[in-house]
């Protein structure tokens, strides 16, 4: 017999920058969340009872063991624990697996939680351009805490804020449009998103802006990495908890409070690019793993995308958002929502933990009635790894018994990854590139990605000429040619123009 899953019970946290009593770490954003959650259920003891505490692993704070030292706080004895790798992905991950772990009959009730505390309130902290990471200790030995090759890193390449605007200037390539034209939509895609922030109870940024704020450079929007500025990017310097409660239907009655409506998970679904890193990628304009897995969360809901009320893409950077709509079919004048928090440049990118807080933010939604059946998505490092998640407040036809074993088994999905041309000469063709810049707005280096004239992936700097800054970020050099030289003394390959 089929076994329903609901979300029985969500809360969300926001810790202000300026406290008059100490700030809470993230594990104690992930206790006041979890108590949030607990008084969705008309017996919030009932939290004490939970048989499953699955964490977001915090990247802001380190825990050796974050799902037992959470229990132990919420006085909790559950016989099954787990933590999350890295990545934005983990949030519906571990709700697929849980939900499947409860259709299983393996657990009745799973508490998903995670938080982040990024903001330092001490005036003699140093600030760092990527502070993303600071909770993974030295010596981490998991591979999922880097998102580019160590290639990739010698020439530039390694945090998101330097990586993703790499698919944006592929994305302007593919547009057709001047770089004025292009960015003003994003400027205005971007501004919507921030209205939404600005509205939302629980999001960092209540200051809505126009797409004129959010493209023009200045002291207070200094670009980061061409073709983006500071107001496209996450921001990461937020203290954001979330946290869910899942319990089987049968199981979660008993806590129902009638007044609202009941939170049905549906479906969900996982996988992973062949082409995992950046310099492995093919198109920079597309993700078939996202694709694939929007497709076969569809199909275990047994809906089409015409079903679907409203989304929540995940919006690390404009360029996620663009690719989620092409990738799922998403019409340019279609009037659904595509965030429901306001995204994380303005709602606020805590860490792997972001995804949650969109879901806690549907089911809220459905549980009012203001919503009927949404669709989340998440996604972990540079488009590699995809999650998906649909809500509803009618139950689902089919059974989740099995999604998690089926998504591990398959999760590869896309061609095999390109092959790399480590000390490339000759002629190529610019496939991407990006302008990184220093605090003071000045231009630091450009990287190009391309490929050789056999085909091969090449990575490359240009020389540190102010008329090549001006060149590549006044004109889209996509598709233009370039002679590869390798210089012996820096070890790396320059594109000369």
């Amino acid at each position: 017999m089929k076994r329903d899953i609901v979300v029985a019970g969500w809360g969300q946290v926001t810790q202000p920058k300026l406290l008059e009593k100490p700030a809470k770490d993230p594990m104690g954003l992930m206790v006041q969340a979890s108590l949030k959650a607990a008084l969705k259920l008309t017996d919030p003891n009932a939290l004490t009872r939970i048989d499953g505490i699955m964490v977001v692993k915090s990247l802001s704070a380190y825990y050796p063991s974050p799902a037992t030292q959470l229990a132990a706080l919420l006085g909790a004895s559950p016989k099954f624990t787990h933590t999350s790798k890295i990545g934005g992905n983990s949030p519906q991950t571990l709700i697929n697996k849980a939900a499947a772990m409860i259709a299983r009959k393996e657990l009745n009730s799973v508490l998903v939680v995670g938080a982040e505390a990024y903001v330092q309130r001490d005036n003699n902290f140093r600030q760092e351009e990527s502070a993303l990471l600071r909770g993974i200790p030295e010596g981490y030995s998991g591979n999922d805490a880097t998102g580019s090759t160590r290639l990739e890193n010698f020439y530039g390449i390694e945090h998101p804020m330097q990586g993703f605007p790499l698919f944006e200037t592929a994305l302007w390539a593919a547009a057709g449009m001047d770089l004025s034209t292009y960015l003003n939509k994003v400027g205005k895609l971007w501004a919507d998103f921030s209205r939404v922030a600005a509205s939302h109870p629980y999001s960092w940024s209540k200051k809505s802006k126009t797409a004129e704020e959010i493209i023009t450079q200045g002291p207070h929007n200094r670009p980061i990495a061409f073709p983006y500025t500071k107001f496209m990017n996450s921001f990461v310097n937020v203290d954001q908890g979330a946290a869910i409660i899942l319990m089987a239907a049968d199981k979660a009655k008993k806590y129902h409070n009638n007044a609202r409506e009941k939170v049905y998970f549906l479906g969900g679904g996982y996988a992973e690019d062949r082409q995992r890193f950046m310099i492995e990628k093919s198109d920079f304009t597309i993700s078939p793993p996202l694709e694939a897995v929007v497709k076969k969360t569809l199909d275990r809901a047994e809906l089409a995308l015409s079903d679907i009320d409203c989304f929540d893409l995940y919006s690390c950077f404009p360029c996620a958002v663009a690719i989620g709509k092409k990738m799922i079919q998403i019409p340019e004048d279609d009037p659904r929502p595509l965030t429901l928090t306001g995204g994380l440049s303005f709602f606020g990118g805590p860490g792997n933990s972001y995804n949650l807080h969109a879901i806690t933010t549907l089911a809220g939604m459905i549980a009012r009635g203001k919503t009927k059946t949404g669709l989340a998505t998440a996604l972990g490092w540079f488009m590699h790894k995809h999650a998906a998640g649909i809500y509803s407040c009618t139950p689902p036809k089919k059974s989740l018994e099995t999604i998690d074993i089926e998504d591990q088994k398959n999760r590869l999905v896309g061609a095999p990854p390109v092959k790399i041309a480590h000390q490339p000469t000759g002629s190529g063709t610019i496939e991407t590139y990006t302008i990184i810049y220093a605090r003071d707005l000045s231009p630091a280096y450009a990287v190009l990605y391309g490929r050789t004239a056999k085909g091969h992936r090449f990575i490359a700097q240009t020389l540190p000429d102010p008329e090549i800054f001006q060149q590549l970020s006044s004109q889209n050099m996509v598709g233009e040619s370039v002679t590869l030289r390798f210089d012996q003394n820096k070890k790396l390959t320059l594109a000369l123009f």
